[in-house]
């Protein structure tokens, strides 16, 4: 699985031919591998028409390209705030809080995520073949589907130390830009043009496989909403910056702690592991069905929703299993 950072044309239409010699050294002869692009095909088309943006054919012969769209940036940061607005509001009926739901479009983007990496995936387990994902950054919906798609498949990104490792991995070095996209929280008036819950998009794509699997990760729903917090506002340093030459420039670890090492302490990590967890060394394969995609409640609505009860069962959960 590899994803690319920017397109594999350069400027004014010129062939790159580094990277047809990198993409042809990776496949074997008679090998086929697969190109997803997470642009739709107009976009690409686009981006040719004004001098790069999309891979020829004829340069790329045993690659196969095939395009699902994600929305990025505005549309997205547009339909979170629409879907923050509508669970802030109690009063409503039940017709209009699904009409606002529905029209938020937040449940679509989860669902065109998982099965986009679901795709990603099926390459990569059932063809035997080689993936490249990118699109028209590569830190942004290209990491959303690398890391998804290896949750998917590798059991070992589902322990609390894989998943950590493949946080660090596939955003933080990848250089997601954490600090222009979670800029400000979607309870702000203010619109950052670069802000835009890519991140948070993830958490709730790994949440919706932690309730369709709920004993094959080994950590809960406390820690993605702990990761969410702390994406936006943190007393740790782990998201701060865009990239690592801004926390080098800016010696984050020498000056700020790591949220990895909070989170890794003995007396908070239990708050964070699923007391039903056993390893699964199967590739589990989420339904995308609109049924099978559900609103993440511990999230969009812990502020007007009691927890309490549910906090208890889980205690209760943690205390009976450990008690075995």
């Amino acid at each position: 699985l590899l994803r690319s950072s920017q397109p594999l044309t350069g400027p004014n239409r010129r062939r790159c031919r580094d990277d047809e010699k990198l993409l042809g050294t990776i496949l074997d002869e008679g090998e086929r591998g697969f190109i997803i692009d997470t642009r739709s095909a107009q976009a690409a088309k686009q981006a040719r028409m004004g001098g790069g943006g999309t891979e020829p054919k004829s340069s790329y012969p045993q690659w196969r390209r095939l395009h699902r769209a994600l929305d990025r940036g505005r549309p997205l940061q547009e339909s979170f705030i629409r879907l923050v607005e509508a669970c802030a509001e109690p009063s409503l009926g039940m017709d209009r809080w699904l009409s606002r739901l529905e029209s938020s479009r937040w449940l679509g983007h989860v669902k065109a995520a998982l099965s986009t990496a679901c795709l990603a995936a099926q390459c990569l387990d059932r063809e035997d073949s080689n993936v490249l994902v990118h699109g028209a950054e590569g830190t942004d919906t290209t990491l959303l589907v690398t890391a998804l798609a290896q949750l998917i498949l590798d059991p070992s990104c589902r322990t609390l130390e894989g998943f950590q490792a493949l946080l660090e991995r596939e955003w933080i070095e990848a250089g997601h830009p954490f600090q222009l996209r979670c800029a400000r929280s979607a309870s702000s008036h203010a619109r950052g043009k670069q802000e835009a819950p890519l991140f948070l998009l993830f958490l709730d794509c790994v949440w919706q496989l932690s309730r369709q699997f709920p004993l094959s990760l080994e950590f809960g729903e406390q820690l993605l909403l702990a990761l969410f917090d702390n994406a936006y506002a943190s007393a740790y340093g782990t998201f701060l910056c865009n990239n690592e030459k801004e926390r080098s420039l800016c010696k984050v670890k020498e000056s700020t702690h790591s949220l990895w090492a909070w989170l890794n302490q003995p007396e908070e990590k239990h708050k964070f592991l699923n007391p039903l967890y056993s390893h699964n060394p199967l590739v589990i394969w989420p339904s995308v069905e609109p049924q099978s995609i559900q609103l993440w409640q511990g999230l969009f609505l812990r502020w007007i929703r009691p927890s309490q009860h549910l906090d208890e069962a889980w205690v209760e959960i943690r205390r009976l299993v450990e008690g075995k």
